[in-house]
């Protein structure tokens, strides 16, 4: 059912956002140049990659060496109006469709976290990720990685369609209020590194 659900909204949501979507792309080469999709390789169901879509919204300025710039020095206007009005994450719909992601569910991060995870924070991966997650409405960037996860674990415990329209609903709340978007301090949420310690708050 799920499944279906998410096949059937996503479809519509491409073709009502479809001319949005248009001006966006020709926006992101006017202003970025090319390309105007941003291709991801990306954990899914069981950790299986596959590559996450999104609207581009840095530029490709590099040093004098040849090396990327710092995130700051490339993200524009443009590009943060972008993220905070979550019009970079449109073309997931994509992903959706293919299978590759469901509306609702854990955020899929960087193929590099994967042998950082303990085994508790690796169940995240018993579910398909999802555009939007628990997380995502109880914090997104601005809360610590380790409670990101555990939101991600006590959704995949409790998922079930009425909080999946649930979390839709305050998703759409939170990006009306652009909160949470960044890390205090940060212009995108710091690298995840590994937890320094499995020990929980109240047990030690």
């Amino acid at each position: 059912m799920k499944r279906l659900l998410d096949i059937i909204c996503s479809i519509f949501l491409l073709i009502l956002f479809f001319p949005l979507l248009l001006i966006t792309g020709l926006l992101i080469k006017v202003i970025l140049g090319g390309p105007i999709l941003f291709k991801q390789q990306r954990p899914g169901l069981l950790a299986r990659p596959f590559y996450l879509y999104k609207f581009r919204t840095m530029t490709d300025h590099r040093d004098q060496q040849g090396n990327l710039l710092p995130d700051k020095l490339r993200l524009t206007a443009f590009g943060v109006f972008l993220r905070k009005s979550s019009l970079d994450e449109l073309p997931q719909l994509i992903n959706v469709i293919k299978g590759d992601l469901s509306l609702v569910g854990p955020r899929p991060l960087l193929m590099d976290y994967l042998p950082l995870y303990t085994e508790e924070q690796s169940k995240r991966h018993l579910v398909r990720p999802g555009i939007t997650g628990w997380a995502q409405v109880n914090g997104r960037n601005a809360i610590s990685w380790e409670r990101k996860f555990e939101l991600d674990i006590w959704y995949v415990q409790h998922q079930s369609l009425l909080l999946d329209l649930k979390i839709l609903l305050l998703t759409i709340k939170k990006v009306i209020l652009s909160v949470g978007i960044n890390q205090p301090g940060s212009t995108t949420m710091e690298s995840f590194t590994g937890t320094k310690s499995t020990v929980k708050e109240g047990h030690g």
